[in-house]
């Protein structure tokens, strides 16, 4: 609890391939009134045998949530989130450890624990029933009825993330290769792309099967095709069945007009929707193929603002969303630190 005239807030953490970026939302009493700019890591949180390494996100967090609380004049955060790519399946170790070591080095008493692909949901639609495809280098859907979270894709780019930014990469470049060497289904145009962006075409195995980013250099080239999409019916031909892949797995977590009362909704957010036409002219109409009854919405935030939100709700105790353990991971009120995380010095 605060004092008189004293601030408080909730923290809204991403942890995402790129780094991790933090935010606050200042708060005077139980209104929200204003959130501050994010600060961003140098580097992305480390995973490790036993998952998402907790201590490694602490070390990063905790300096920046302190030099945001000392900016904004916060003595007390009522609720923080942490959304973490992988945390469904890489998730153990900051459920094991995060709650006690913010709890020591934050006071944090209100915890959620969300992947990233919930976050991204509640960022477009908030605490309602619908679906939510998150895509930039990969892709995953996210639907609730509010009674469960389903999930679709999300496999990563070697089994899944299907019609992702590096599913189209990927797509393409195989269509340029294709040209490259006289077979049916070739672009020669994405082959020249290929080559102003990555050299010779025999040298694009050698330049991207060593690379940890592997990913985001194919995702790189997803632009590429978008760019190529009018005139070449090659190009055209991937987007288009990217759009097809982004509805079925919009299809496969959305509930039914059945399953819920009030308006399915249904919301696409991500760096690859930047794509614009190329893309979201053909998406468009496969969601109104494959979802004719849900309505399709523009994203109200990203992934950062979904994890605000859930921090105000949870603050508030209005958070309604279902909670999973590998999903949405609750602790409304956390209790006295443990000693299972390291210390984190004072700045």
């Amino acid at each position: 609890m605060t004092g008189p005239g004293e601030l408080s807030g909730v923290l809204g953490v991403d942890s995402g391939g790129s780094g991790l970026r933090a935010v606050l939302a200042v708060e005077g009493g139980r209104e929200c009134r204003g959130t501050a700019v994010p600060l961003k890591s140098k580097e992305p949180v480390r995973t490790g045998p036993r998952g998402i390494d907790a201590g490694h996100l602490v070390e990063q967090l905790v300096p920046m949530a302190r030099q945001l609380m000392a900016d904004a004049g916060i003595t007390t955060l009522r609720a923080v989130t942490v959304g973490a790519a992988g945390y469904t399946s890489l998730g153990d170790a900051l459920r094991a450890d995060l709650p006690s070591a913010l709890a020591r080095e934050l006071g944090v008493r209100r915890l959620a624990l969300a992947a990233d692909g919930v976050t991204a949901y509640v960022g477009a639609l908030g605490q309602r029933s619908g679906a939510v495809v998150a895509a930039g280098t990969g892709l995953i859907a996210i639907g609730t009825d509010l009674t469960r979270w389903r999930r679709a894709d999300g496999w990563g780019h070697l089994l899944g993330d299907n019609g992702s930014g590096a599913w189209i990469g990927r797509a393409g470049l195989d269509a340029a290769l294709r040209a490259h060497d006289g077979r049916s289904g070739g672009s020669a145009r994405l082959l020249a792309r290929g080559e102003v962006m990555f050299g010779p075409a025999d040298t694009w195995p050698g330049q991207l099967y060593p690379r940890p980013d592997r990913p985001a250099v194919l995702a790189s080239f997803a632009p590429e095709v978008a760019a190529c999409a009018d005139g070449d019916p090659v190009a055209t031909d991937i987007l288009a069945e990217a759009a097809r892949h982004i509805a079925d797995a919009a299809r496969a977590v959305c509930p039914t007009s059945g399953e819920v009362s009030g308006e399915v909704q249904v919301a696409l957010t991500g760096g690859l929707f930047k794509m614009d036409a190329p893309l979201l002219v053909p998406l468009r109409a496969a969601l109104t193929d494959r979802l004719p009854y849900a309505r399709q919405v523009p994203a109200a935030g990203d992934p950062l603002a979904g994890a605000v939100r859930i921090a105000v709700d949870l603050a508030e105790d209005r958070l309604t969303l279902p909670r999973e353990e590998d999903m949405l991971y609750v602790i409304a009120e956390t209790p006295a630190p443990g000693a299972l995380a390291p210390e984190i010095p004072a700045p």
